[in-house]
């Protein structure tokens, strides 16, 4: 090996990703459907991940959650909404009710049905505020969702739709219905959401082998919250 490639290497070894500041952006390949469902841990995680990913580009990313109101197990502080609050250009809003649908825990079933409709026409709502904007152009990282965003994540909307509180239908129409620059992220379910699978670019089953909830273990915090 020469010098020279010794030293190539050498400055390959240093180089590498570095964190930079975060600035509004728009994204130049944005505008796939994805559909996130299983019956594994990680479906809402890998989603915010990826939504911090897009933040980290100054990309504006909206999370609207579904079904995740809270329960007794869980604080209803959470550590990703504590995330979110300080990443730029990532906003999130919650539409769950208390209790989690048909688990017997008092909470009332018709309850959690007007939440998740009122959730749905505020996913409408998005999917239409985005279709008005110019999806091309960077956005304020301190503007609002109903401004316009690059990336929309509906949490949990197929699990609400799988246990018939929304329409499937509706589900769809929003996969239909959006702008051709918006990135649409759908999680959620235990059930293969067939309704909208043909009309997702990216359809990921979580599945599970082991979880430590089968051995008594609860949520985490740090982990689950």
């Amino acid at each position: 090996m020469t010098d020279q490639q010794s030293d190539d290497r050498d400055a390959g070894r240093e180089a590498g990703p570095v964190a930079d500041s975060i600035d509004p952006a728009a994204p130049e390949e944005f505008g796939l459907v994805q559909v996130w469902w299983g019956d594994g841990k990680g479906k809402t995680t890998a989603a915010l991940g990826m939504a911090m990913r897009a933040a980290g580009h100054g990309y504006r990313v909206h999370l609207l959650q579904f079904m995740k109101g809270g329960t007794n197990t869980v604080e209803d502080v959470r550590g990703e909404y504590n995330a979110i609050a300080a990443l730029p250009g990532f906003s999130y809003e919650n539409a769950g009710h208390y209790g989690w649908h048909g688990f017997h825990d008092g909470s009332d079933d018709d309850e959690h049905a007007a939440q998740a409709k009122g959730a749905l026409a505020r996913a409408r709502d998005l999917v239409e505020a985005a279709a008005e904007a110019d999806l091309t152009t960077p956005f304020a990282l301190d503007g609002t969702a109903d401004e316009g965003v690059h990336m929309l994540v509906l949490d949990e909307i197929l699990y609400a739709a799988n246990r018939g509180l929304v329409d499937p239908a509706d589900v769809v129409a929003l996969a239909e219905d959006k702008p051709d620059d918006l990135e649409l992220v759908l999680t959620g379910g235990h059930d293969r959401p067939d309704y909208v699978v043909d009309h997702a670019d990216l359809v990921t089953n979580v599945a599970k082998e082991k979880h430590p909830i089968e051995a008594g273990q609860g949520a985490r915090k740090g982990t689950e919250y």
